[in-house]
Order: C-alpha cells, then structure tokens, then sequence
C-alpha cells in the first residue's frame, strides 16, 4: 500500500541531498567548488520550504568511524562535525532515521514532520532501503532536488526517480560540484533522461540576500560585510 505521506498529489517536495559541513563549508574535507554560491540558494530554498510548507526528505551520508580505520574514506565520518547538517537546512519539526538497513517508515510520517533526514552508508540514495522506500512511495506532482553532488547523489537520485516515472526538476544554481566538466554531462544526462533544469528564483522569487550564514572562508566573509543594510533577512 502506498504512504500516505503527503496530503495532495499535486504538492512539490524539496529533496535535499548530502547539505551536510564535509561538502558545503571551505574546511570541509570534499568541499565541492562552488559552494559560495549554492549556500545562497540553499539557504533560499530552505526558506521557502519553511514558508510554505513543503516537505522536505533530506539525505546524508555518514560513515562508520570503524575506530579509525576507514581505508580511503574520509569524509562524513560519524561523530565529526563534517557529517553534520548546515544549520539552516534543519527545519524546527523534523524526524532523523539510521542508515541501519531497515523499510520500516511511520504511516503519517509527512503528515507529522515537515522534514525527514535519511542517512546512508552510500551514494546513491536509492542503495539504502528506507529512502528507496519513501522516494519509491510518496505521491507528489514535483520533486525538486537540491545539494551535492552534481555528478554524484544528485545524478543517482534524480535517475531514480525518473525511473520511477517521477516528476523532477532540478534547481542547477543550488546543486554542488567537484569536478564542472562532469557536472554538465551529469545536468545533460538528467535533462535527456526527463528532469527539468530550473533556478532558484522560479521557485523562490528574485532575493537581495547575501548572507549565506555558514562557512568563514574568506570568500564567503567578503560577501558578508557586502550585505545590504535592511535587507530582507531568509533564515
């Protein structure tokens, strides 16, 4: 039986992928490269989450410490302050779930929670049952995908629920990359796949917001002190 999770077909769900310190902040150990400007926009899009009411199913990866020992993994470890979610990406009502391997999912889950957190032990998002589950089983018109990382998460999530003859738009100025080559290919490949390559400002409106509120690099620490005075505040 399907989730009823969402109360009317036609509403939109933000799905935010890996918005988490290891990817998205300068001294994260993968920061993707540019995350200045996605932090504004994710910072945006939250908002407008916030605001209107859309669920949001978020994912992260977290990986066991396994007391040190983790090969070539180095990121998301669990414990460290890089598995960790940007605090602005947390909505107030909000349910976290382990990556333990279990489908069990509360019935009114969405109903309950504006937001849902997923971890997982893997990339693609659907690798991990609770969330292929709930991507699988949540009727919704739209699935708006924002995070990191193009040519990763975001790629492997938005082709699976393509293939689940969802509808996906993907919100390209608030999705993160590493490498900007195979981040296009990985954009083409979602668009000719079906999804809809969308800015923030069709969802979210125009914005004067500068404050992205999270990392002290010196870059985003220019932007800072360039914020306009009485300007709207986006929290």
């Amino acid at each position: 039986m399907m989730l009823q999770m969402v109360r009317a077909k036609r509403r939109q769900v933000l799905v935010d992928i890996n918005t988490q310190r290891d990817f998205f902040l300068a001294d994260g150990t993968v920061c993707i490269r540019n995350h200045r400007r996605v932090l504004a926009h994710v910072r945006r899009l939250m908002a407008w989450a916030r605001r209107r009411g859309i669920p949001v199913i978020s994912t992260c990866e977290v990986y066991p410490d396994n007391n040190g020992h983790n090969g070539d993994l180095r990121y998301c470890i669990d414990g460290t302050d890089g598995q960790l979610k940007i605090p602005y990406t947390l909505l107030a009502s909000r349910i976290s779930f382990a990556a333990d391997g279990s489908t069990d999912l509360p019935r009114d889950m969405l109903r309950r929670y504006q937001q849902v957190i997923f971890h997982k032990r893997c990339v693609d998002p659907f690798d991990e049952p609770r969330i292929d589950r709930v991507l699988s089983e949540v009727c919704a018109a739209e699935f708006i995908l924002m995070g990191a990382a193009a040519e990763g998460a975001v790629k492997a999530a938005a082709l699976g629920l393509l293939q689940r003859d969802k509808k996906v738009s993907i919100v390209i100025d608030a999705v993160g990359y590493h490498d900007n080559r195979e981040a296009k290919m990985a954009f083409r490949k979602m668009e000719a796949k079906g999804a809809k390559l969308i800015e923030t400002r069709r969802i979210a409106g125009t914005s004067h917001l500068r404050l992205v509120g999270a990392c002290h690099c010196e870059s985003c620490q220019r932007m800072l002190q360039k914020v306009t005075v009485g300007a709207p505040d986006e929290k």
